[in-house]
Formats: C-alpha cells, structure tokens, sequence
C-alpha cells in the first residue's frame, strides 16, 4: 500500500519514516521491484497528513512501523530480509478472512492479500485469484504514480497488543484496469489490532476496512475502447455494484 513506484536505486542517508530501508542492514536484501524510492510519497504525505505526531510518541513509532512494514511487505522478496515481523509466528487477517502466514503472504502478494473478497467472482471489481504479486503491484503502481500515502489517526491501546485508526490516500493519475485516470484523490480509513513481540515485531495483524471505499475511486473513469468488450469474470465491467460508480 504506502510505498513507492520507482526502481531507483537506494541513495545512503535513510528515510525518515521507514527505519530499515537504508543502511548495512540492507546491503544483501534482494527487492522484488528494485530499491525502493520514497521521496514522492514522503512529500504527499507531508504536504496532506492531518496530524502530525511528536516524536518518539506511541503514534509515531506506530506509524513508522506499519510504514516500513508496508515497504517490507511490498518491496522485499525474501522472508529472512523482514525486520519488522516474527516470520515464524506471522499470521495476517484482513476484515475476518482466512488468516495467512508469511509463506501464503509472500506467494499471493501485498495487494491480492488486502484486497481478500468473500463475494461470488462475478460480483467482484478486482479479483485477487486473478493476479499475481507482479500483476497486482503493476495495476496499483499505474494508478498512483506518487503512490498511496498512510498516517495513524488514532492509538487506542499500546504494545504488546495496538489497536489504531489508519488512513491511506492517493491520486488516481494513471490508468485502472481500463478505466482512464480522474485525477481525484481516492482514500480509505479502516481499524487495525497488531500484536507485537518484545522486540516490537509483529506477530499478527489484522486488518477491518471497507476495500469497496478504494476500488470504487479507482473506477469512476471512462472505459477505455479495448476494454469496452471485456465479458471475463475478473473485468470490472461485470459487478454490478459498481457500474456507472
């Protein structure tokens, strides 16, 4: 979700919300895009964050974690590269779905996984069986080209177990499954509850947000011509929940 679109290779001088992106600790890590580059979202989110928390608060060290968990999830291709979770224990649920361990995380890929959809494939506007990590990551990365900014709202509880209030916004600045960019700002909020080790490593995480929120945003552009004829199950065209969003 919150990451970047580029492959440029990383600069050293770290980046100030994401704590394991830079450095030595990064020398060996093998990146499913190339090393990510988080500038353009750094400034969105900066520029539009509707609080901006004390450092070294509770709320800040949240939202540093999710960030660079977010970039790990996104970003980094092998398990034993993840600093922010306990590999071994890890298990994420999104809105009361299947929980998945890092194994199935790592094999459907960050977006199939948040985007979980207990409704009848023809019912659905982006159907994970559909995608894979590569696929997935390309539609999203085409619609947000400044990508998809996170900030905590809210902390209700600190660690071993937090509970928060997130929020995730971007611009729809680029094409989405056919349909043509509106250059609108298309944003979600939803409730998270992580547990975390001694050593604040994740070890679940569950997710409750309304995904209809961003795929109805990303599918109010016209059609574009080619895709005006798509009849298959996984085109957007077919749900029709969200005809004429």
């Amino acid at each position: 979700m919150d990451r970047s679109i580029g492959t440029q290779a990383v600069a050293q001088g770290g980046d100030k919300y994401r704590s394991h992106i830079y450095g030595e600790g990064e020398k060996n890590t093998k990146w499913n895009f190339g090393a990510p580059n988080y500038d353009a979202v750094n400034k969105l989110f900066e520029e539009e964050r509707s609080k901006e928390w004390p450092k070294g608060s509770l709320e800040e060290t949240v939202q540093n974690l999710v960030k660079t968990f977010e970039m790990e999830l996104f970003h980094k291709a092998c398990p034993e590269d993840f600093k922010t979770i306990n590999t071994q224990k890890f298990t994420l649920t999104v809105n009361g779905g299947k929980p998945l361990s890092m194994e199935e995380l790592q094999k459907v890929g960050g977006y199939n996984a948040f985007l979980q959809s207990s409704l009848a494939d023809r019912l659905r506007a982006y159907d994970p069986s559909t995608e894979t990590s590569k696929s997935s990551h390309h539609k999203f990365a085409s619609a947000f080209p400044r990508g998809f900014a996170l900030e905590i709202l809210e902390v209700y509880s600190g660690p071993p177990k937090i509970a928060f209030k997130f929020r995730h916004w971007g611009y729809m600045e680029g094409p989405f499954k056919g349909h043509a960019p509106t250059g609108e700002k298309v944003e979600l909020s939803g409730i998270s509850i992580t547990e975390v080790d001694e050593s604040l490593r994740i070890v679940k995480l569950e997710f409750i947000y309304d995904a209809g929120e961003l795929l109805a945003g990303l599918l109010k552009g016209p059609v574009s011509k080619e895709f005006e004829s798509d009849t298959s199950p996984s085109s957007s065209l077919n749900c029709p929940f969200l005809k004429g969003v």
